[in-house]
């Protein structure tokens, strides 16, 4: 037995332009991931969420992924882990933070979710940058994030991972309103229903 997940074929024909690409600032980096999120639902292929990996030092892109939990039946398939997972099969790694390895950043269009914000420590990832971690992914979308520990930037940090807030915030919850316009499937666990 065995599962993959993959990326939709508009997003592995996005990525053969742009592998390897530098992006200099973080807003540069953000960029396309907020475009990977906003394509990814109007291509009826994941959720509104994207994560880009790149070379924290350089901004060399290494791959940018998307959520892929409907598609692929999967509610592990979010942005974050499909990212990471494609990132460490990439570089035959289990840890990104591994000896000889550039540092590695992950650029997410909002703050990880609580299966999310798990997966960043064991990662190996040395870097964080979000473009916003409020409430308004929840309360314009309905997604259920989950419990987020209190002082979450301060765990990460105390880990060896910088966290950046606030990149390209409002073109970040530009495509939160759009996807909440579209009446799209919000697939939190069990639909909402208490029993």
């Amino acid at each position: 037995m065995q599962f993959s997940v993959s990326l939709p074929e508009w997003a592995e024909k996005e990525l053969e332009t742009m592998h390897g690409q530098i992006y200099e600032t973080l807003e540069d980096r953000m960029k396309p991931v907020i475009r990977f999120s906003r394509l990814n639902f109007e291509h009826d292929t994941g959720g509104p969420f994207a994560a880009g990996i790149y070379e924290r030092d350089t901004g060399k892109l290494l791959v940018i992924g998307v959520n892929r939990v409907v598609p692929m039946n999967m509610s592990s398939a979010h942005a974050e882990v499909v990212t990471i997972s494609l990132a460490q099969n990439m570089l035959k790694t289990f840890d990104l933070g591994g000896k000889g390895l550039p540092a590695y950043q992950m650029v997410v269009n909002w703050r990880p979710c609580a299966m999310c914000y798990g997966a960043v420590p064991w990662s190996g990832i040395r870097s964080l940058v979000i473009a916003g971690s409020g409430n308004e992914l929840e309360e314009l979308t309905g997604f259920d994030e989950g419990p987020i520990h209190p002082d979450w930037k301060t765990e990460l940090e105390k880990r060896g991972i910088d966290v950046t807030e606030n990149i390209l915030n409002e073109e970040a919850i530009q495509v939160f309103r759009d996807f909440a316009a579209s009446d799209r499937l919000v697939y939190n666990g069990r639909l909402g229903d208490e029993d």
